[in-house]
């Protein structure tokens, strides 16, 4: 119970450093003229990701579950996304945020994972919510937060897509690009 106790308090210190980030981020944002788009909807992101947490703990500490015997392979899963999640959130840098603010006219960025999927950082959540849970044997919480994560990233992609769009190059920058898994071929390839 220890090392999921451990496992658990990293990610919320994590997370909370994440925020600290992104409130950086946004203040120097607003301060080049950024708008923010989705408010209405962040609420429910933010709620969702606090919930996780109470719903695993108390899946976890209810139903004893024990850790998967798949760990090995979850947890290498894990640390995958994790590297790209700091590959994504260095890569935009000043421009990376949890909330969909927008710097008009400013070039879109297409380095680090930016260069094969639209969304990067939308994918290791996505690989979380399901994999966390997984590890330590809360298949409730697996599917109950993966269905919400699918059910705000329905709103939350094409809302920040339009805001992108309106305020960007974004549509002529990733025109050939993906929003989850790397287009294999290039299209002039055979």
């Amino acid at each position: 119970m220890i090392p999921f106790f451990i496992f658990i308090s990293v990610l919320i210190v994590q997370r909370l450093f994440e925020l600290m980030i992104a409130r950086r981020n946004e203040k120097w944002m607003k301060e080049q003229g950024a708008f923010e788009f989705g408010r209405r909807h962040y609420q429910f992101i933010v709620l969702m990701h606090s919930m996780f947490f109470v719903v695993l703990l108390f899946e976890k500490l209810t139903f004893s579950r024990e850790v998967s015997v798949y760990w090995p392979l979850l947890s290498s899963v894990f640390i995958c996304a994790q590297l790209i999640r700091v590959w994504a959130i260095s890569s935009l840098g000043r421009y990376w945020n949890t909330k969909i603010i927008v710097l008009p006219n400013v070039d879109v960025v297409r380095r680090g994972p930016y260069r094969f999927i639209k969304h990067p950082n939308y994918l290791v959540v996505s690989i979380e919510l399901l994999v966390v849970p997984l590890m330590f044997g809360a298949y409730v919480t697996a599917c109950l937060f993966t269905i919400l994560n699918i059910l705000l990233l329905s709103i939350r992609i094409p809302a920040e897509e339009k805001a992108l769009g309106e305020l960007t190059q974004y549509e002529g920058s990733f025109e050939n690009c993906n929003r989850f898994l790397p287009k294999l071929l290039n299209k002039y390839d055979n």
